[in-house]
């Protein structure tokens, strides 16, 4: 029996002033003039960042939710070159360490998804640095929570440049340049324009890197495979790794803007995945992708309640019942 475990991405839409994304520009840090005021600045939003995510931890500890992605703008202007001296994270040392103590008491799994600019398969050397500076942000933030960085960062495979299949083989040729933290915290997902879920696995199991099945990903770019057909492979790649299973789900937002996250996750699209991936692992982690995020996770769990081969385990995890 599949134990499935339900999170959301980032923000709640039922906290009033709690995100942990505010931010400030360069353009306004520079007109500061400065720049010890400036950096103390910056420093003042993400301690409120860090601050409001804390409290979204305990909104999730309340409702039973111990699945949650921290959101990539918690420090703003952390990786701009202009700043590479600012030690922030001795700044913000004691609100990461609370923030990392609380989700660990809880069994809570956190993890990060930098923007789509963040990519490894690039032939310009620029570019490939300043992605490799993003994710040691992200690995310096979890490795300050005490929280083990490995496998805690989802990552597309990158640009389809001019040859996807040269693209692909570039991404091989360029993990060797990642340092071996990086790689291990790395975890790769298929795309909804140019990496398949094949594509992405074939990445995956050479570089034995777990694979992040996104299911609205696939429905829009799956070249006619069948997810299921692959699902076996999807578990394995997370054999080696302490972490569960993990998936993405989101439902389109019409047929005309089908890449596009509705507010809320179709039931029926969701049970189809549940009822073919039930006992296939232990354990499977379920990243809700929707616009109304908590209030999305909500929604659904009331509709799984209602179902008779669901049972329901705690506020955010269930089991399927034949």
């Amino acid at each position: 029996m599949t134990l499935f475990r339900l999170g959301y991405v980032a923000m709640s839409v039922h906290l009033q002033n709690a995100s942990p994304s505010q931010t400030m520009t360069y353009k306004r840090f520079k007109q500061i003039g400065d720049e010890e005021a400036a950096i103390r600045k910056l420093e003042r939003i993400a301690k409120s960042n860090l601050q409001n995510c804390l409290r979204l931890l305990k909104h999730n500890k309340a409702y039973e939710i111990e699945f949650f992605r921290l959101s990539s703008r918690l420090v703003p202007l952390a990786t701009h070159m202009d700043l590479i001296g600012w030690d922030y994270l001795h700044a913000l040392q004691e609100d990461l360490l609370e923030l990392g103590e609380l989700a660990k008491s809880q069994h809570m799994r956190l993890d990060f998804h930098p923007d789509h600019f963040v990519v490894l398969n690039s032939s310009k050397i620029e570019i490939l640095k300043a992605s490799l500076n993003v994710l040691k942000y992200h690995y310096q933030l979890l490795q300050r929570m005490n929280i083990s960085p490995k496998h805690r960062c989802v990552l597309h495979l990158g640009g389809r440049y001019e040859d996807k299949e040269k693209s692909l083989e570039r991404f091989i040729d360029n993990w060797a340049l990642v340092p071996t933290p990086i790689q291990q915290m790395v975890i790769l997902e298929n795309d909804d324009t140019s990496y398949t879920l094949e594509n992405c696995l074939y990445i995956c199991e050479k570089l034995n890197i777990p694979q992040v099945f996104d299911l609205h990903h696939h429905l829009a770019n799956h070249d006619d495979e069948r997810w299921e057909d692959h699902w076996e492979r999807v578990v394995r790649t997370w054999s080696h790794s302490l972490l569960p299973v993990k998936m993405h789900i989101s439902s389109p937002k019409s047929k005309e803007e089908f890449k596009s996250h509705a507010d809320y996750v179709d039931l029926d699209l969701f049970l189809d995945f549940v009822k073919k991936a039930q006992g296939s692992a232990e354990h499977i982690d379920c990243m809700i992708e929707a616009k109304q995020k908590d209030d999305a996770l909500f929604k659904l769990v009331e509709q799984l309640k209602e179902h008779p081969n669901i049972c329901m385990e705690s506020g955010s995890t269930f089991t399927w019942k034949a």
